[in-house]
């Protein structure tokens, strides 16, 4: 089995990347078309603090290419809380404000949760009970990004496989306690890479790209890979991103 790959940034909006990304004189109304030409995917992480109407989604649809996808970062009232099985409202809340309206470039929704959430495999289970495999006629994709090293454990991945969920592949070198896990638990891959740096005009040298347009390969191998830059030197990621597109072709 091969799949897509679809590669891209964290967002659209952000100030330094004008006129290094973005044309000097490019308005801000175009950055997102701008963007979706020159990347295969973005992150909507904007969701992650509030909604949005389905007006909006409709527009984010309507401005980018025809195979262009979008992951969207899950609302943090689903994931930073006590009790992740009594989460159900905030849970309905977030999918019914209109994401659906994205229909095929809707890609998988990155629940993330804090470094501070430790493994509970009933609780967690319970939590993944609540995530649907679609909604509006529109196939919903899960990914789980843990921060906490309690869940390097195989009861976790087992947990993550039954539910046909991605467990994010984190690499952050600035983060050494995150567990960087690569299993094979879904029919997708979710990597959020987050090392590049402000003195490499593409974010990583040649050598650090050639490794990961490799790993992506390898990833994509078992179904559709989506693979993010962000954090780190966050001025570089697109141009990092469109290094990594150009490698994977």
């Amino acid at each position: 089995m091969s799949g897509q790959t679809y590669i891209g940034i964290g967002g659209w909006t952000f100030e330094p990347w004008r006129g290094v990304f973005y044309p000097e004189k490019l308005s801000q109304k175009k950055e997102l078309a701008y963007a979706s030409s020159k990347l295969t995917s973005i992150e909507i992480n904007g969701t992650y603090y509030s909604g949005f109407k389905i007006d909006t989604w409709m527009k984010w649809r309507e401005e980018t290419p025809d195979d262009f996808v979008f992951a969207v970062k899950a609302s943090r009232f689903c994931t930073n809380r006590k009790v992740l099985s009594e989460g159900n409202k905030s849970l309905e809340r977030f999918l019914d404000q209109g994401l659906t309206a994205l229909g095929p470039k809707l890609g998988p929704i990155n629940w993330q949760f804090m470094a501070t959430k430790k493994f509970d495999p009933v609780d967690f289970e319970g939590f993944l009970k609540l995530l649907p495999k679609e909604k509006d006629g529109v196939q919903l994709r899960h990914a789980l990004e843990v921060r906490s090293p309690t869940f390097d454990t195989q009861q976790f991945y087992d947990l993550a496989a039954k539910y046909g969920a991605a467990i994010v592949y984190a690499d952050d070198d600035e983060s050494p306690t995150w567990p960087k896990i690569d299993q094979p638990t879904a029919d997708f891959t979710y990597a959020r890479l987050m090392s590049s740096r402000e003195d490499e005009a593409t974010g990583m040298n040649a050598a650090e790209l050639n490794a990961i347009a490799k790993q992506t390969g390898d990833w994509a191998q078992r179904g559709d890979v989506f693979a993010y830059f962000i954090a780190g030197a966050k001025v570089r990621n697109p141009a990092a991103a469109q290094a990594l597109i150009e490698k994977v072709k």
